[in-house]
């Protein structure tokens, strides 16, 4: 295995800084290293091996941003089952290039990840592909149907570790049902990830109801349908004492719920999508489907207050809900078009555009809401680690000075449903190393 001196990198934003990495892990971090892992007195390399690695290729951070390998809590990888939308191989390249060292691969595929064996061949396929870790999201419900338990035992106990499980797509909208899962997987620490969506108030709903709905003649989805779910999961989750995640929460309604519920002590956490803390509703007046989305774009006054939400903890993290189409899928009339956007090649710049550059977040937040408190939520050790001497060689090198133009057809997805497509952003994930190995290297797969 071949070591990497990383020179010159300013370390979560912060103080310039040197890694060594080798043999999966980070060998010592300080200034003025060698391939020994020695530097300049000070430079708390944390005591490296006399000699150090034989084979060392240096790489020049300087100006580049180090952040832990970022971890994606709620991915759509399609596999089995939509493989001409995404497979596990496509979707975790485009992870790796996102810098995103794990991802969280949602249960909607067919069949459903509903048993232990869909989710151990979810989790081999992760394996066999090495751009990510991929950690399997087991269904609440048979076939995501929302009647009867899923195997949620056997799903923790399988070789994949599930320890999150959601009905994403569908709300687990029973409220017996929902308190019976919160019951179960309190037995073995497990968090219930909700798709917070009342079905009755949605019913053929296309996008954010008010004013613009009307004009448009596009039947309305009012945000009342999400923060009801919402309320009353805090209320069961409570009175179970167990854990819940709310998936890609999105109105300022919500965002009041979540932090309310917080300030009493309780436990639950939440997340936010690139795309929620940047574009409004009003691009649904194009007509076009790349912008039809579930939860649907919002307010300007709702992105505001994801933003705020994010910025102050209310929101503990920013996960992509990354969701490729088929070309089909979304070239048609708004009405027919499938609900989804890609997400994990930009997730980073979005973010720093929205938050970073508007002093919202520092790059040390950053690594918090991706990479830190994402970890802790799925429970995964080896990822979201400090980048100290001994932790796992999870790094992605950001350069936070570069300007992109976001180009559909140059993804590394097998579909092309960006909603970001001739945007200018900025960040450029320059390196991804997944226990020491490069995924990314000068800004491309490296393998």
């Amino acid at each position: 295995m071949t070591a990497y001196l990383i020179t010159g990198a300013r370390i979560v934003g912060g103080e310039v800084a040197d890694l060594l990495i080798d043999n999966g892990e980070i060998v010592a971090v300080g200034t003025g290293l060698t391939a020994a892992g020695r530097g300049g007195a000070g430079d708390g390399s944390g005591g490296a091996a006399t000699g150090g690695p034989a084979d060392v290729t240096t790489i020049d951070a300087t100006g580049l941003i180090a952040l832990p390998g970022l971890v994606d809590l709620h991915t759509h990888l399609r596999e089995p089952g939509r493989e001409d939308a995404e497979t596990v191989l496509t979707g975790t390249r485009a992870a790796a290039l996102g810098g995103f060292t794990a991802v969280f691969a949602m249960a909607n595929t067919d069949p459903v990840a509903d048993t232990a064996g869909v989710v151990e061949q979810v989790w081999r396929l992760g394996r066999e592909a090495g751009y990510a870790d991929v950690f399997p999201i087991g269904a609440v419900t048979v076939g995501r149907q929302g009647t009867q338990l899923a195997e949620l035992g056997a799903m923790a106990d399988s070789a994949a570790r599930v320890r999150v499980f959601s009905d994403d797509g569908d709300c687990v909208w029973d409220a017996a049902l929902m308190r019976r899962a919160l019951e179960y997987v309190k037995a073995f620490g497990g968090t219930i990830a909700q798709h917070a969506q009342e079905p009755r108030l949605t019913k053929g709903a296309q996008m954010n109801e008010g004013a613009l709905s009307g004009v448009l003649g596009l039947t309305g989805w009012p945000s009342v349908a999400e923060e009801a779910i919402i309320a009353r999961d805090i209320l069961l989750n409570h009175h179970v004492g167990s854990k819940l995640h709310i998936c890609h929460l999105s109105t300022k309604g919500s965002v009041d719920i979540v932090r309310a519920a917080k300030k009493r002590g309780l436990e639950v956490t939440a997340e936010v999508t690139p795309h929620h803390l940047l574009l409004t509703e009003d691009l649904a007046s194009s007509y076009n489907p790349v912008f039809k989305v579930n939860p649907p774009l919002r307010t300007k006054e709702d992105v505001e207050a994801v933003r705020e939400g994010l910025a102050d903890g209310t929101i503990d993290i920013v996960a992509t809900d990354h969701a490729p189409h088929p070309v089909e899928d979304k070239d048609c009339e708004w009405s027919a078009a499938a609900f989804g956007m890609l997400g994990l090649e930009t997730a980073l710049s979005v973010v720093q555009h929205a938050m970073v550059d508007t002093k919202l977040l520092t790059w040390a937040d950053v690594a918090d809401r991706m990479s830190y408190r994402p970890a802790a939520i799925g429970q995964i050790s080896d990822h979201g680690q400090p980048l100290v001497a001994g932790a796992p060689a999870n790094v992605v090198l950001v350069d936070p000075a570069a300007q992109r133009v976001i180009v559909s057809a140059e993804s590394a997805s097998l579909s092309r449903n960006t909603p970001f497509d001739g945007m200018t952003l900025p960040g450029k994930v320059v390196a991804t190393f997944l226990r020491g190995e490069p995924t990314v290297l000068d800004g491309k797969a490296a393998k």
